[in-house]
């Protein structure tokens, strides 16, 4: 079969060593995406990104195939009260749909009490219609019992997600009716509570400890997420909003084939991250609006030990077109120990908050984070544009220094932030090979925080019309540029050798 490659080059001249060497990875990564064995992408040029990969991703994720019969929860002798439980009906819906071969099973409008978690099978798709109210019950002891989990990384037996899928394939949950967490769970507290079972359990984690002996349920304090799908394949989430989720909004651990379209999470209690990718591959999250306490979309992959021993990378991700007000934008880690690779963002608008750009890790880690393209984004004010914290101190003992690599932003239009680029790595594993080009912000307090950092590029980076260019020297030895200009910290003269090397 003959294979047409379309070329597309970041540069008007290349030379032809170079165009034959794009092609190469490009071609290599095509058969990767088409599944034609166990074939190793080869590494890009640093600093350029095939932006073409995207549609080549997007065109490869598989949607859910489920029979069009209808199943309405009504039928199975529930009432949309607000009051009367709903969930026996709803379960029986989803059992009686599941027996005769799957279909959709529709909440009608009315607030459906949800005693307890929804635990969805494959080639079912949970149908919320407009003004359908899904609403959970606030008391922790319906969500028991334990159920397996990955809780900030880390594999556990622990109480039940809200809605819940487990070893499935062909599952869907849409329409324009919303999902609540509710404001008055007792969930919403634990967040006080629960340092001293995170602990105990990162430490299982990090010494081995068998999943069957990880077991939090009565009497601990991790609190569960809205939605999380474990080992699904072809997931649908779309159209519904989500409110008031105990932990993470909606969570995808070890999914293929997910497509996260045109939600409107609203979401403001701790660790509210509005999308989760989680050691997931071929993922697209589109069209989507998040107000969020925490990460609007996060890409992660598992910690510490454990995460290295599940060695399911997050990789062929695509977000575009979204909304995003959380605390954070978008971040990559911590939890990323399984490694993340093959990620783009593109065309997403960033409203304010913390940090709009942030990488993380810390000692216990490992794990690679590769080949990223972030670029067309429109960004309102932000503490720091670009972090990257990835020497965060080993809370374990580790000495498992991550890396991260061969990552491009570009074409970012940016109102007032505190800080442009902060960049803090281990010595042992520097930051490496950063692209930042075609960036404008409106102001910055401060330019560019290095330390251990290999082969940045600032190409056409703006901050009130004014040039930013990376310091040589220390910025004592230099004239005092004009405030808000100044670049705090300086390159080590290893780092300056390499970028005037470059």
């Amino acid at each position: 079969m003959a294979i047409r490659i379309k070329r597309r080059y970041n540069d008007a001249m290349i030379s032809p060593r170079r165009c034959n060497f794009q092609a190469l990875v490009r071609a290599t990564l095509f058969l990767l995406l088409l599944g034609a064995g166990p074939i190793r992408a080869q590494d890009p040029a640093p600093g350029w990104v095939d932006w073409g990969l995207i549609e080549t991703i997007v065109s490869r994720i598989e949607t859910p195939q489920i029979p069009a019969l209808v199943y309405r929860v009504a039928d199975f002798g529930a009432v949309g009260d607000g009051a009367t439980d709903a969930r026996p009906a709803i379960l029986a819906a989803i059992a009686k749909a599941s027996a005769e071969g799957g279909g959709r099973v529709v909440l009608s409008p009315g607030v459906w009490l949800s005693n307890g978690p929804i635990h969805l099978q494959s080639r079912i798709e949970l149908h919320l219609e407009r003004g359908a109210h899904l609403l959970f019950s606030p008391d922790p002891e319906y969500y028991l019992p334990v159920v397996e989990t990955r809780w900030e990384g880390t594999r556990v037996m622990s109480y039940s997600p809200l809605i819940y899928a487990l070893d499935v394939e062909d599952v869907a949950i849409t329409g324009p009716g919303t999902i609540d967490g509710n404001v008055k769970s007792d969930f919403h507290d634990w967040h006080t509570k629960a340092r001293p079972d995170y602990r105990r359990l990162r430490r299982m984690g990090f010494n081995d400890v068998p999943l069957q002996e990880r077991v939090f349920g009565a009497g601990t304090y991790l609190r569960p997420p809205l939605v999380q799908f474990v080992r699904a394949r072809r997931v649908k989430l779309e159209g519904f909003t989500a409110l008031n989720s105990p932990f993470w909004v909606n969570h995808l651990v070890y999914c293929e084939h997910a497509t996260v379209r045109g939600l409107n999470v609203v979401s403001h209690f701790p660790n509210n991250d509005g999308v989760d990718v989680d050691s997931s591959r071929y993922v697209l999250v589109e069209g989507s609006t998040f107000r969020t306490g925490d990460d609007s979309v996060v890409i992660k992959s598992g910690r510490d030990l454990d995460g290295r021993n599940v060695a399911k990378p997050s990789e062929y991700v695509v977000v575009r077109d979204n909304d995003m007000g959380g605390e954070d934008g978008i971040a990559l880690g911590s939890e990323m120990s399984g490694d993340i690779r093959y990620v783009f963002f593109t065309d997403n608008v960033l409203r304010s908050g913390l940090s709009a750009i942030r990488f993380k890790a810390n000692l216990d880690r490992g794990g690679t984070v590769e080949h990223v393209g972030v670029r067309r984004f429109k960004v309102g004010s932000f503490d720091r544009l670009f972090w990257f914290q990835l020497n965060y101190p080993s809370e374990l003992g580790g000495n498992f220094p991550a890396t991260y690599r061969d990552i491009v932003f570009e074409d970012f239009e940016v109102g007032d932030v505190g800080t442009l680029f902060e960049a803090h790595a281990p010595a042992e594993a520097p930051l490496l090979d950063v692209t930042v080009r075609d960036v404008s912000a409106t102001s910055a307090e401060q330019t560019v925080v290095l330390e251990n950092v290999q082969g940045l590029r600032f190409d056409n980076v703006t901050v009130a019309g004014r040039p930013v260019s990376l310091p040589a020297v220390a910025p004592a030895a230099q004239a005092d540029p004009e405030p808000g200009l100044r670049p705090e910290h300086p390159i080590s003269q290893q780092n300056q050798s390499r970028l005037r090397e470059r």
